[in-house]
């Protein structure tokens, strides 16, 4: 299944002990990329949650960010840490006298101080199991949102994939007559410049002429190549990096194509050959 590497997820979960916000966002990245930012009291969960992370997805530049809202307990406000928050202000007072010009503590900045706010004791484990519940949840919702956008992709694919097989059969149809016209077109001018031409000689270079004008294989190449695109699209491990491959050879033949051209009609439709794998390898380069 095709899946887009742009995508964004936002989970909100109750649990005994407060509210768990997880908040992901994913964009291009050839591998793997994680940036997690967690609260100072889940940082032993980082292993854990990189591999839970790995096992969902397989490239892209992950930023992902958790935040606890720990609920309150009473009616009393907001449950201080006086002896931890008199330190502090005590302390501040010291350095106060060593710097005349410092500013003193601000009270809101006081209060932010890890401690100062007490919490009510939880369960680490079970604060733990909850976090990393809450964190599956959100990489379903994420992975769910690379897939919807995944099948936008494929159906962008394939339409360009429908145009690139048109133009490879009307050229295939016209380019017997091409050849011809070209053939026809040189003799005419081969017989201006001089009539003392050998014919034998003439046709022999005729035909070397002909083989090398002949896109067949070209267009045969081509074929090949957006049929086996067309494969990959069905298949349900993340390719990106084959699809990828994959644009870089039709853009090679497309190039081949042009390069051989003696006629306005191949001329332009490898132009139209190399736009519309442009577009493909644009779109490629967001799948993971």
């Amino acid at each position: 299944m095709i899946r887009s590497m742009t995508a964004y997820a936002r989970i909100n979960d109750d649990a005994l002990f407060g509210t768990i916000t997880w908040e992901l966002r994913t964009v291009n990245n050839r591998y793997l990329d994680q940036a997690l930012r967690l609260p100072e009291e889940m940082r032993a969960l980082d292993p854990a949650i990189r591999e839970r992370i790995s096992r969902r997805l397989k490239r892209g530049k992950l930023d992902c960010s958790l935040k606890i809202q720990y609920a309150q307990t009473g009616t009393d406000g907001l449950p201080l840490n006086l002896e931890l928050a008199t330190q502090i202000a005590e302390a501040s007072q010291q350095l106060s006298a060593l710097l005349p010009n410092a500013t003193g503590v601000n009270p809101l900045e006081l209060l932010l101080w890890p401690g100062v706010i007490e919490t009510k004791a939880i369960d680490p484990d079970a604060a733990n199991a909850a976090v990393l519940a809450s964190l599956d949840s959100a990489l379903q919702e994420l992975v769910a949102t690379r897939e919807r956008e995944g099948e936008r992709l494929e159906a962008l694919i394939r339409e360009r994939c429908e145009q690139i097989e048109q133009i490879v059969g009307e050229v295939r149809v016209q380019l017997p007559q091409v050849i011809e016209d070209t053939r026809t077109r040189i003799h005419k001018r081969l017989a201006e410049v001089s009539e003392d031409l050998d014919p034998a000689r003439l046709e022999q270079e005729m035909v070397i002429f002909a083989q090398k004008v002949d896109v067949a294989e070209e267009l045969d190449r081509l074929d090949a190549h957006i049929q086996e695109v067309k494969s990959v699209l069905k298949r349900r491990e993340p390719t990106g990096r084959r699809l990828d491959f994959l644009m870089q050879e039709l853009n090679r033949e497309a190039n081949t194509l042009g390069s051989k051209s003696v006629d306005t009609t191949i001329t332009r439709a490898s132009v139209d050959l190399k736009v519309l794998v442009e577009q493909m390898r644009e779109q490629v380069q967001n799948i993971e």
